[in-house]
């Protein structure tokens, strides 16, 4: 009977201790370039990701029709935090992945007029943020680095 109550307790234990695979980079090489659809909704079928921006694009611009025709640039860093702007934004928003949804981490004021030609660069451990071909800043989910 000891032998039994000792089986199931190590038994008990094992089952509840929290599996944990460490080191993992999440990071995306390369950002991508998505177009909105009609529904606010943007997909990379690279990554197997899709997400609905309308939200954020009236968080940006004060407008909720403002996603039409538009584009996002997104980009993964290697703690797994998702950076996400628009040709016009004033920020950089960093979302981290919550239970099927993407929950706002950071909102980074990176531009009083907006950029035009925004684009991110994987430069580990940071995000380089560029404005066309001129490196602007780098970031990691708390802020701008380097200032």
């Amino acid at each position: 009977m000891k032998k039994l109550l000792f089986l199931f307790f190590i038994l008990f234990t094992v089952g509840c201790a929290q599996l944990t695979l460490e080191p993992v980079n999440f990071a995306w090489p390369i950002e991508s370039v998505l177009d909105v659809d009609d529904e606010g909704m943007i997909s990379d079928n690279r990554y197997s990701f899709s997400a609905n921006v309308t939200q954020l694009f009236f968080v940006e611009k004060k407008d909720s029709n403002a996603y039409n025709k538009e584009s996002v640039r997104i980009i993964r860093g290697t703690k797994g935090y998702y950076y996400i702007i628009g040709s016009g934004f004033k920020n950089v928003y960093v979302f981290s992945a919550d239970n099927g949804a993407l929950k706002l981490h950071n909102k980074i004021f990176v531009s009083e007029f907006g950029l035009d030609l925004p684009a991110f660069n994987q430069r580990v451990p940071y995000i380089e943020l560029l404005e066309g071909e001129e490196h602007l800043f780098f970031l990691n989910s708390d802020g701008i680095k380097g200032e």
